[in-house]
């Protein structure tokens, strides 16, 4: 074969379409970022100013909206509703959908399939759908609108989130490793704890995270079940927002992001988030 030499022409075209590219790469990146990033910093900013509604560029900083927040009971008490309600829904995800996701990665049978499909119908249906549905059967089991249909309403959410991030990861996992185990004498129980419950951990701590931040955000179905002690916060900022329009809710909103980072440094450091995306 003869070989061509490359010119020096060439390699300077082809220098440039890469420095080209690399900038486009660039430019789109942080476009993107930016896109992601300036209106949760703008929220962040107008919380800070000392106007009485909310207005961009900001006359002057000032931090009464953040006192507003105390001052205002209907935002702390439904603050703390929704945290509660975001763990708990959680919790009783995880005690949940865990054991549906191990059942159906091993059964490998048609029903589990179909049952692995299921498990995304409370995702894949329409939120006031959902919502309307359940209130109706809640209201013929007599819960009705009380804080125990709003903690099953956010746990049938829950459930999906955590069984699919479990079923991910344990479908990764060799099965050899738990024969292994049972070969060797081990019991069921002493398999689940010692080998399958800390490879799956990162599954589980995953769908549990990612249920309470969409719960915490959560609006459509808890506008069904919101009273005067089970409103959470994203329907308690939505009524306020229809009388008055001040930087109260920028503040409140600043605080419901900050909840959600703390909630992710306290994994990080009990856990390591990068190790939750490891399998």
């Amino acid at each position: 074969m003869t070989d061509f030499p490359v010119t020096a022409p060439l390699v300077e075209r082809r220098q440039k379409a890469i420095g080209w590219g690399q900038l486009l790469l660039g430019t789109y990146v942080l476009l993107f970022f930016a896109f992601l990033l300036v209106p949760i910093a703008i929220v962040v900013l107008v919380s800070f100013s000392s106007s009485s509604f909310i207005v961009f560029p900001m006359p002057g900083f000032s931090a009464q909206w953040y006192y507003r927040i105390i001052d205002y009971r209907p935002f702390m008490e439904s603050l703390l509703v929704s945290v509660e309600i975001a763990f708990l829904s959680a919790f009783a995800g995880t005690m949940l959908g865990v054991p549906a996701a191990i059942w159906a990665v091993r059964a490998r049978t048609t029903a589990a399939q179909v049952f692995t499909n299921l498990m995304l119908a409370p995702i894949s249906v329409p939120a006031i759908l959902l919502g309307f549905s359940l209130l109706y059967m809640l209201s013929a089991l007599t819960l009705g609108v009380s804080f125990m249909s709003l903690l099953i309403t956010h746990t049938v959410v829950a459930i999906p989130y955590i069984s699919r991030t479990v079923l991910a990861v344990y479908r990764s996992v060799p099965v050899d490793y738990e024969e292994a185990a049972a070969v060797l004498g081990a019991s069921r129980r002493r398999i689940f704890f010692e080998i399958t419950l800390p490879l799956i951990k990162p599954g589980i701590f995953a769908g549990a995270l990612f249920s309470v931040l969409i719960s915490m955000d959560n609006l459509p179905l808890s506008f069904f079940f919101g009273g005067a002690s089970t409103s959470t916060l994203p329907v308690v900022m939505l009524s306020y927002m229809q009388n008055q329009f001040d930087p109260s809710i920028a503040a409140i909103a600043t605080v419901q992001m900050l909840i959600a980072l703390v909630a992710l440094g306290i994994v990080n450091a009990i856990y390591g988030v990068e190790k939750l995306t490891a399998a």
